[in-house]
């Protein structure tokens, strides 16, 4: 049967689990998918569950199971930055032992029981050998291990692990390599988090608004943040001034002076936007960047490698992925799609395999081994039909050519289609596995899709995917971006230029205005975050773009993920029936079986729901 190892994130956020066979990556998924809490943080039953199932073994053929990071170490940290800051921060110090107290410090013996209780094991003695990575070595492990290089340098970067919240590696072949690290409380990944907070989102989840939110300011405040926030030195080491930061006594991210600084309190969550915090953002992104390009610059030439691997939550910061895509010193890029702390279970696994059990490794240079990140549950049309039956669903079920050609001319006729096909992505992207689709040549789509589609902020900008063959037609980009973690500029030939009555108008005024002749996924600024799609990672999604194109010959379409603000990606057949019925969706396609809403039994109209994603 070969050597399974399982990996597992979870108790912090975005709770994980992934099944490696001989260093294949056979499955993994967030347990949010299947409990349908945002990222849940509980231990990861059910995507077990689903990685055994789909590796067809019991946790009996288990060699190792290993955890993304390492408890102990996390503990050390908290009690010497409370020694360092105390008396302040008393209060969550003593929120916070409990916790550890009864469970965190014996990390072990809390996994062996989870895995007792919902594995039927007989004892805690049959659960297999639990070993612990560290978490910044599980990144880089996510980063490098399924990367095509054989050799590349890495960086990781996100809040904070143990201790570190940057650190730098080589790989090579089988091998990680830690050259240097950033330790908390300093951190790109917190600063970023802290302008999160101050301008009105959540933690953990709200920062892809502040990247969104950018464009539509001036950076008025990037010399501030260099005189009183961060020191940057010429090779990208900084410092945070923790005078004007909260994290490491209090329950907020922020203090006083952080708002004195700025002009005022944090922005009420859902209040209306100002241009203050889209200057705001677009300071603390620009400020990002610079130094994830130093950074790069210096790794580069400490290392003299062609090639780079990113992974850490800061790396699904794809406007700097662009840019260091763009102006940074390496040939190429290569992504983690998971890069937050879900991808580190792949990671953790990984490492055991190729560290810990010294398995030789191999890569061609040119593809990667996440399968385009399409590693979840699927689903048959026998299945699917089972359960629309049960739901007294109407549908009609197509044949392969006959559907990719409904659903493009239905598309075409702007309608929004809810797409579930094959294998459920894993990562925070839909890539059109769990994906809404739309007409990027539509005027109206974003403002559709936005408000009456996902329930969400009417400025958020909507993702395209291209034919990878017609990427650069498009977009000003000449590399693959399969997992969507890049943003690149509209091709020159595809823009508009403001006519009269537009000139002078700066911000939120432009979100409606049309700038390029995909309008729809077309970011205020002329960018896009692009996902290039092949018929070898997802067939029948090419074939969708294929129809289409023939159809209005545009090779493009919106793609975003199939959910409601507040509520993860769909996973089942049922979840994507109950998101389509209670939005504004016109189509919804599971594999082969198409239903219109019109065709629908009306659902008396439950608003209940919202409550429990903040919509309403």
């Amino acid at each position: 049967m070969g050597t399974f190892t399982i990996g597992i994130s979870a108790y912090y956020h975005d709770s994980a689990a992934c099944l490696v066979q001989d260093g294949n990556i056979l499955a993994a998924a967030q347990e949010e998918r299947f409990t349908r809490k945002k990222h849940d943080a509980g231990f990861p039953i059910e995507a077990l569950k689903f990685c055994l199932k789909q590796g067809g073994c019991s946790i009996q053929d288990v060699q190792h199971i290993v955890f993304y990071d390492k408890p102990l170490i996390k503990f050390e940290r908290l009690l010497e930055t409370y020694l360092t800051f105390a008396p302040r921060g008393i209060s969550s110090f003593l929120a916070a032992m409990p916790v550890w107290l009864k469970e965190k410090l014996f990390l072990k013996d809390l996994l062996r029981k989870e895995f007792c209780q919902n594995m039927g094991l007989d004892s805690k003695e049959s659960v297999p050998p639990i070993l612990f990575g560290e978490h910044h070595e599980s990144h880089a492990a996510a980063a490098f291990f399924p990367s095509p290089y054989q050799d590349a340098a890495v960086l990781c970067m996100d809040g904070v692990g143990e201790w570190a919240t940057t650190s730098a590696w080589v790989g090579n072949g089988n091998r990680l390599t830690p050259l240097w690290e950033i330790p908390f409380p300093h951190s790109m990944g917190l600063l970023y988090s802290a302008f999160t907070y101050y301008t009105g989102f959540k933690v953990n989840s709200g920062e892809y608004k502040v990247m969104g939110l950018a464009p539509y300011g001036e950076p008025k405040y990037v010399q501030t943040i260099y005189e009183h926030l961060l020191d940057v030195k010429a090779d990208g080491t900084f410092r945070l001034n923790m005078e004007y930061f909260d994290y490491c006594t209090g329950l907020k991210m922020t203090n006083e002076k952080f708002n004195d600084l700025f002009g005022g309190p944090p922005r009420e969550a859902e209040s209306e936007l100002t241009q203050r915090e889209m200057d705001l953002a677009r300071s603390v992104q620009e400020v990002t960047e610079e130094v994830v390009l130093r950074l790069s610059h210096s790794l580069q030439q400490e290392t003299g490698l062609d090639y780079l691997c990113l992974s850490g939550g800061v790396a699904l910061n794809c406007v700097g992925n662009g840019r260091l895509l763009r102006e940074g010193p390496f040939k190429g890029l290569w992504i983690q799609p998971a890069a937050g702390d879900a991808g580190s279970a792949v990671g953790a696994a990984l490492s055991v395999y190729y560290q810990y059990q010294d398995q030789p490794r191999s890569a061609n240079g040119k593809s990667d081994s996440m399968q385009g990140s399409y590693l979840g549950p699927q689903f048959s049309n026998d299945e699917i039909e089972a359960s629309l039956n049960k739901l007294d669903a109407h549908y009609d079920r197509y044949d392969d050519e006959s559907l990719t050609t409904r659903v493009a001319h239905e598309l075409a006729s702007e309608k929004v289609i809810g797409w579930f096909q094959g294998r459920m992505e894993f990562g925070p992207r839909a890539l059109g596995g769990r994906s809404l689709l739309g007409d990027p040549r539509s005027e109206k789509m974003q403002s559709v899709m936005n408000l009456k589609i996902k329930y969400r902020e009417s400025f958020r900008p909507f993702a395209p995917s291209v034919l990878r063959e017609h990427v650069s037609d498009y977009f000003e980009l000449h590399a693959e971006s399969p997992y969507m973690l890049l943003v690149a500029p509209v091709a020159e030939s595809r823009r508009l230029e403001l006519t009269e009555s537009h000139k002078g108008l700066w911000g939120i005024d432009l979100l409606n205005v049309p700038k390029s002749d995909i309008p729809a996924v077309t970011h205020v600024d002329y960018s896009a975050r692009v996902q290039t799609v092949t018929s070898e990672t997802n067939p029948r999604y090419y074939q969708l773009l294929k129809a289409f194109e023939a159809e209005t010959g545009c090779a493009v379409l919106i793609n975003t993920s199939f959910n409601v603000r507040g509520e993860p990606i769909v996973c089942t057949p049922e979840d994507a029936f109950r998101c389509f019925m209670r939005t504004e969706m016109d189509v919804l396609v599971l594999e082969n079986c198409v239903l219109l809403k019109e065709n629908q039994k009306p659902v008396q109209k439950d608003t209940s729901w919202m409550k429990e994603f903040d919509l309403d």
